[in-house]
């Protein structure tokens, strides 16, 4: 049996494990993940935990969810070297043989060589940083507080981020979002807080269009962010950071985001790496290593060279796409076919000043502002959907837009308010019940046996007596709430054209209704049973509400029976009605985890 290892479980070597066992779930291979975590960190987030916009179990994706139902093993479990002629990873405790690696150790901050940088500096690449940086900053607003001297004051409260790509300008707009909080619950004005950015190019965000940049710069202006470019850092004290051009500026908070390189573990293991690379291995075309053809490299690990000459850039994008290419060659040698070459295909990247904005390049199309958030969105719902399912995007989402902040707007704290799910149980139950009459009524009038609806225009008196008549034939209350001279009318039938119903809908009834009768009869019939045993049953409530509130938008167009009380009640089910003494409560989690069975296996499994 051949044994495959992923070394690593960051973007790259998620998705090569994965790629491993959608290949090769039906062969005799034996796969497995080795991470000293038991968790994925969405490392392109982490700013959001520095900054306090979410809290740090958003960041994380427990790889025994991830691999659930796959043939995938999970070992948790530091490697210290590799022995590439006898095939063996060692850790303190184990080793672990193989026949074919796929190494995605990941990166670490690069320094430069400038002076206390390392000593002195936060920097944003694990959740163990962003937690720090967290604490640090309500420490430094808490000490604030408490100075009197104001040189001193001013030093707690100037915050530098040391580096203008991607990371940087992310952490300093989560600290636009959180300084206006911690002014306000820590009694400082908000001009007493320097939030700084220092960049060593002439320009932020440098690998994006001119007209973005711009917009990125106007976004930080307006919030009293200072940006120092052509400003190299050339030493960090505890209290202060000085600059190439002599300046100093006093600060004990310096976030250093200004480069990576490859992970000091892979440095160590010998393997040849590029000139221009900090370090990443040398692959070839297929993210094989140069020097072990049974050793991938992938991620920020390997110095992939495009077709074009140019090394493929370090992201999120770029890992995943060399992770699967690695995991697709991995199974070619099993099956002694021929390799194929990694054509990475990037689609483009996403910045997020704050989650109030965000500038975009996507396949060249630049967008700014809410575009450019929902975007952002979009690509992590993408992204976590893949990885762990639909219970991975539901938690995302609660984090993101249902998570509870101190910033947030008044229009926010309303909709987020939380309650108790089971009060609604009787609202639910009761419109249930409403509606299964409605569908006994019917029956009980041989909707399915003959023909109980037609349409006829008609106006003035005659149309307030069908629309009564219809109203009373169609709902529980008795016979006697129906307008005098109603009776022809209901043993006609229910007329489907009101006095208000629209021209176009009025053609439908007239055209495609009427001539199909028993059809639509029918249909109404089952759906009014189905819902009420949906609502009393708590069972799919959700799409329930959506069909309910349908059909009642249905019967205001066409019958004119305005009963309100059915719609409103719909939309306030929409909530999760069904998720208290109702079967969704065990339904909805139960087909979630079928469909990741299902998206790992392309079968199904009762017992999931």
């Amino acid at each position: 049996m051949k044994r495959v290892i992923v070394l690593g479980a960051g973007y790259a070597g998620i998705d090569a494990a994965l790629t491993l066992h959608k290949k090769l779930k039906k062969e005799d291979v034996s796969i497995a993940i080795i991470d000293k975590n038991d968790r994925h960190t969405l490392l392109t987030e982490l700013h959001e935990v520095a900054g306090n916009r979410v809290d740090e179990e958003s960041v994380k994706i427990y790889l025994k969810d991830i691999f659930q139902y796959t043939k995938v093993h999970v070992i948790q479990d530091e490697i210290q070297s590799i022995d590439f002629e006898s095939q063996t990873l060692i850790s303190d405790n184990n080793a672990y043989p193989y026949d074919y690696l796929i190494i995605g150790c990941g990166s670490e901050p690069a320094y430069f060589g400038i002076e206390g940088m390392e000593e002195n500096a936060f920097t944003l690449w694990s959740l163990e940083d962003a937690k720090k940086i967290n604490r640090h900053i309500r420490t430094m607003f808490q000490l604030a507080s408490q100075e009197k001297n104001f040189e001193k004051r001013k030093e707690y409260l100037t915050f530098v981020v040391g580096g203008g790509g991607f990371t940087g300008i992310e952490m300093v707009g989560e600290l636009i979002q959180w300084r206006d909080v911690l002014c306000k619950e820590y009694n400082i004005s908000r001009n007493e807080v320097r939030l700084i950015v220092v960049e060593a190019m002439d320009k932020i965000l440098a690998v994006y269009h001119q007209s973005l940049i711009d917009k990125a710069m106007k976004y930080l202006a307006k919030n009293k962010v200072e940006v120092f470019t052509n400003s190299p850092i050339t030493k960090v004290a505890p209290d202060h950071l000085e600059l190439k051009d002599g300046a100093l500026i006093k600060t004990h908070t310096v976030i250093w985001t200004g480069g990576i390189k490859v992970n000091s573990f892979v440095e160590k293991l010998g393997l040849p790496a590029a000139q221009r690379g900090r370090g990443r291995v040398e692959v070839n075309e297929y993210a094989q290593s140069t020097k072990y053809p049974n050793v991938f490299l992938v991620g920020d690990n390997s110095y992939f060279v495009e077709e074009d000459g140019k090394p493929l850039p370090l992201l999120v994008e770029s890992a995943i796409q060399t992770g699967r290419a690695a995991a697709k060659n991995v199974v070619n040698l099993i099956r002694n076919k021929p390799l194929e070459k990694c054509k990475p295909k990037l689609h483009g990247t996403m910045v997020s000043i704050g989650r109030k904005y965000a500038v975009a390049d996507t396949m060249g199309i630049r967008t700014s502002g809410w575009m450019a958030l929902l975007l952002k969105h979009m690509v992590n719902i993408h992204y976590q959907f893949e990885v762990a399912g639909f219970e991975q995007v539901i938690r995302y989402l609660k984090h993101q837009f249902v998570h509870r902040r101190k910033d947030d707007s008044i229009i926010k704290k309303h909709l987020t308010t939380e309650n108790f799910t089971f009060w609604m149980v009787i609202m639910r139950v009761y419109l249930g019940y409403m509606w299964l009459m409605q569908g006994i009524h019917k029956y009980n009038d041989g909707w399915l046996s003959k023909v109980s609806i037609y349409a006829e225009r008609i106006t003035g008196a005659a149309a307030n007596a069908t629309a009564s008549a219809s109203q009373a034939a169609d709902a529980t209350a008795s016979a006697s709430q129906a307008v005098e001279g109603a009776a022809e009318v209901i043993a006609k039938g229910m007329n489907l054209i009101g006095q208000h119903t629209p021209d176009w809908y009025a053609w439908i009834c007239e055209n495609i209704i009427v001539p199909n009768a028993m059809f639509f009869q029918t249909l109404i019939v089952l759906t009014e049973l189905g819902l009420g045993i949906a609502f009393i049953t708590g069972t799919f409530t959700f799409i329930a509400a959506i069909i309910s509130i349908g059909m009642n938008i249905n019967f205001l167009l066409s019958t004119g029976l305005y009963d309100y009380w059915y719609l409103v009640t719909s939309i306030a089910c929409l909530g999760g009605a069904g998720r208290a003494f109702g079967v969704d409560h065990y339904l909805i989690p139960w087909l979630m985890r079928q469909w990741r069975y299902f998206s790992r296996n392309k079968s199904m499994k009762i017992n999931v």
